[in-house]
């Protein structure tokens, strides 16, 4: 890992990442379970308002605002909220990840959906289907760029052996970075964005919807439910 510090370069970032989620394409009101008038729901929300603390800076009119926090939310603040072991932490802290496109935004999460979520509850032999979101999320930051090391540094690539880049992550976090941009794992001819800094992150915006769907062997990526945009392996997976 020395060796690897001691030639990567920085990467001026200044560019519009996606932000792929789970999430309901049909929105729900958090507070319709507590009364059946909807001003009550209202007052809830605006209760809500009163007594968050902001995450953020906004010149967005009031009116607008529980609909950019909702974005702000989602898009960025949540992994650095809810810390979980990933690929770049050992679950101590939290990191961002996000893709340079849609299309390998794609291949990341339909890995993790396939050996994670559906593995753990014996669902891998079932036709399932799940809701995404795509966030585009402004990045402005100086990142270490791993990406010329990814064939003489065979850590960065495993598929499954996370110890390598968890170290990575350890010590970029320790010391402060804000992150850093590798090659993807799952499409390694895109590229994906790892954020330890929320503050280089800024105007997230909503994209476009995909659903998931588990077919025998395939799964299939879809834009619009029915109409197969993308169709990966799961032997490739």
């Amino acid at each position: 890992m020395h060796t690897l510090f001691s030639k990567v370069k920085l990467h001026d970032v200044h560019e519009n990442v996606f932000r792929n989620i789970v999430s309901l394409q049909a929105s729900q009101d958090l507070f319709d379970d507590l009364s059946d008038a909807p001003q009550d729901w209202e007052l809830a929300q605006q209760v809500e308002e009163e007594v968050k603390p902001p995450s953020y800076i906004s010149t967005t009119p009031i009116i607008h605002r529980p609909f950019e926090d909702a974005h702000w939310f989602n898009a960025i603040t949540w992994p650095f909220q809810h810390w979980q072991a990933s690929r770049y932490s050992d679950g101590q802290f939290g990191v961002w990840y996000g893709a340079e496109s849609i299309e390998t935004s794609a291949y990341e999460t339909v890995y993790h959906w396939y050996h994670g979520l559906l593995a753990d509850a014996g669902f891998q032999d079932r036709d399932v289907r799940i809701e995404r979101k795509v966030y585009t999320v402004a990045c402005d930051a100086a990142l270490l760029d791993l990406r010329p090391f990814h064939k003489s540094q065979t850590g960065l690539m495993h598929k499954t052996d996370y110890s390598y880049t968890q170290a990575i992550g350890k010590r970029l976090h320790r010391e402060g970075h804000p992150g850093l941009l590798t090659h993807s794992v799952r499409k390694p001819s895109g590229d994906c964005y790892v954020i330890l800094n929320p503050d280089v992150l800024s105007d997230p915006r909503h994209c476009c919807y995909l659903s998931y769907r588990l077919d025998g062997d395939k799964i299939y990526v879809e834009k619009q439910v029915g109409d197969s945009w993308l169709a990966i392996s799961v032997s490739g997976l």
